[in-house]
C-alpha cells in the first residue's frame, strides 16, 4: 500500500515538474550570439524572421542605429514583427562614436569640463 502511494505521488510529483518546466520562458540566448544591427551583413539580418532582401536592404541605409527600439521608431518593420526579432537583435554603438552620457548634471549648475 505504502508503495503504491508513493509511486501515485512522485507521478503527480513528475507531472507538475513537467509543467511548470513547458511553461517558462525561454532563456535570452548569449549576447555573442545576437545579431547587431549595425554591423550585420545583409545574410545576418536575412536569417531573421520577417527580415527579406528588402528589409535588410532598408535596415542598412538606415545606420546607424542607438537603438534597437528604432526599427519601430523609424518604420522600418512593423511592431509585431519587431516583438519577434527583438530578443535576437542587439544595437552595439558603432566604432569610433562617441558615448552619449547617461547622467546630465542638475539643472542650473555649470558642468564640469
Amino acid at each position: 500500500m505504502f508503495a503504491r502511494l508513493l509511486s501515485i505521488g512522485l507521478a503527480v510529483l513528475l507531472g507538475a515538474a513537467t509543467a511548470v518546466a513547458q511553461t517558462r520562458p525561454a532563456p535570452a540566448p548569449p549576447v555573442a550570439s545576437l545579431i547587431d544591427i549595425n554591423s550585420a551583413s545583409r545574410d545576418d539580418l536575412m536569417n531573421l524572421e520577417g527580415i527579406g532582401e528588402v528589409r535588410a536592404d532598408a535596415i542598412i541605409r538606415a545606420r546607424p542605429f542607438k537603438a534597437k527600439t528604432e526599427l519601430v521608431e523609424r518604420r522600418l518593420i512593423p511592431e509585431a514583427l519587431y516583438d519577434k526579432i527583438a530578443d535576437k537583435v542587439i544595437a552595439r554603438p558603432p566604432p569610433g562614436a562617441t558615448p552619449t552620457p547617461t547622467t546630465r548634471p542638475p539643472a542650473g549648475q555649470p558642468r564640469r569640463t
